[in-house]
């Protein structure tokens, strides 16, 4: 299992005061906006709706998982090719975009409830049975595996205008190591709107469509949610979309694991054995079946918010619980939507290229804690092929490796070969592990931590 060390920061940011309250659940916003918004964006869905039930599902997230874990869920890439092949199959059978999406949306459900089927694999077995599969040496290369893989994106949105990414880089740097007081804990939201700036300043944006929106919107139509496949169902379409896209679940869950040890690696507290990795798994897997329902994407923890987290040391979940609040608000307000819309993607990828380096420094920081032993050839077997597999799908097969009808990202695929390997291959004893307290101890490379 992953390595706990206590960590110093804010557990209750409401002793802050309202104001500078308020102003970190707007960071928190901010920092999922950009990805949250592109998956609609590549699919087809309404962003008004998925930013409803990102709220929603966030909220939904805390009071399964008794307010504890400090994550924000947004919208999940994994099911983005899920959702283009059944649009596009639709499309030659002669249907909409919106209704072949709206089938798709049905698939995403099913997937969700599968998370619900591991969730009672692991409170019937119990978490250290299930997490003996998980030690330090595959838990580490997979949070650095998350980061590495999310910075191309980042770099690519940096590309696109490296004067706006370099003011947003710099700004986050500045604030955060020499800015004081409230300035020093939002470095990100600062970052977004100095670059924002000097973008409409310099000329960078077009603010013609902010004009035509509206202030106040519905965020969901009828059209656009499973009710839709009601009035005229396919039922051989219907299955053919929940058996080509529930599989998808399987690496998702992978996934989850992954995000829970970065976010309990970050913050100190073993959210896998409290409240429990079974409540994490229901409380994503029910965001992302209510989110379907309603035609939004599939939910998940996001890397972005767990980066904001290891670089403010905010750990206070009521934080994140604001910024859904402020999500499901701003969701009926086009105008806003549109605003963020109009962000340019190299502001984006300049704050994104620092949080998801502020990732991968956390497996690197896992690695180290726990005393993962690289003279061992099986340790470094495992990780470096984690971390190459992660890496070389991601880049190399366009994050997509066919095993039958399972469709894996590199992410997933990585995290299947670590588990496999660190379980076949034999351990070699006497590694030292530093305990919570600090003082060494000798654990088995599959000992669970």
């Amino acid at each position: 299992m992953i390595t706990i060390t206590p960590k110093e920061g804010i557990t209750d940011a409401r002793k802050l005061g309202l104001p500078k309250y308020t102003i970190l659940g707007i960071q928190h916003l901010f920092a999922m906006f950009g990805a949250t918004i592109l998956v609609p964006v590549l699919t087809g869905l309404s962003v008004s709706t998925t930013l409803l039930f990102a709220g929603i599902g966030t909220l939904v997230f805390h009071c399964i998982t008794k307010l504890k874990v400090p994550a924000f869920l947004g919208s999940s890439f994994a099911f983005i090719g899920g959702y283009l092949s059944v649009k596009t199959l639709g499309v030659e059978q002669g249907m909409t975009e919106t209704l072949a999406l709206s089938y798709a949306c049905i698939g995403v459900f099913f997937a969700g409830m599968c998370y619900f089927i591991m969730a009672g694999f692991i409170k019937t077995f119990g978490i250290d049975k299930i997490m003996h599969y998980f030690p330090p040496v595959v838990t580490g290369p997979m949070i650095i595996a998350i980061g590495l893989v999310l910075s191309g994106s980042a770099i690519h949105n940096c590309t696109t205008n490296w004067t706006l990414a370099l003011v947003a880089i710099l700004t986050v740097i500045c604030t955060s190591i020499w800015g004081k007081g409230i300035i020093k804990i939002i470095p990100i939201l600062l970052g977004v709107l100095v670059s924002y700036a000097v973008a409409a300043v310099t000329g960078e944006v077009d603010f013609s469509a902010l004009h035509e929106a509206a202030w106040v919107g519905l965020p969901v139509s009828r059209e656009q949610t499973v009710l839709a496949v009601l009035d005229h169902m396919d039922t051989t379409f219907l299955i053919s979309t929940i058996i080509a896209i529930m599989p998808i679940a399987i690496a998702t869950i992978m996934e989850h694991i992954g995000d829970m040890c970065a976010i309990s690696s970050t913050v100190g507290k073993d959210y896998l054995k409290e409240p429990g990795l079974h409540r994490t798994l229901m409380g994503d897997g029910l965001a992302t079946a209510l989110a379907s329902l309603f035609g939004a994407p599939a939910n998940t923890t996001y890397g972005e918010n767990t980066g904001v987290l290891n670089l403010t040391k905010v750990f206070d979940p009521a934080v994140i619980r604001l910024a859904a609040i402020l999500a499901i608000l701003l969701s009926f307000c086009p105008k806003f939507a549109c605003l963020i819309g109009l962000m340019p993607a190299a502001t984006i990828g300049g704050v994104s290229l620092i949080l998801y380096g502020m990732i991968s420094a956390v497996g690197v920081r896992n690695l180290v804690e726990a005393g993962v032993d690289f003279s061992s050839s099986r340790n470094v077997f495992v990780a470096a092929l984690i971390l190459v597999i992660a890496i070389g799908v991601k880049y190399g097969a366009e994050d997509n490796v066919n095993i039958g009808p399972i469709h894996f990202s590199g992410l997933a695929l990585s995290a299947l070969v670590g588990i496999v390997l660190n379980a076949c291959l034999p351990n070699k004893l006497g590694m030292k592990v530093k305990s919570v307290h600090g003082k060494e101890k000798p654990q088995d490379d599959n000992q669970v931590g």
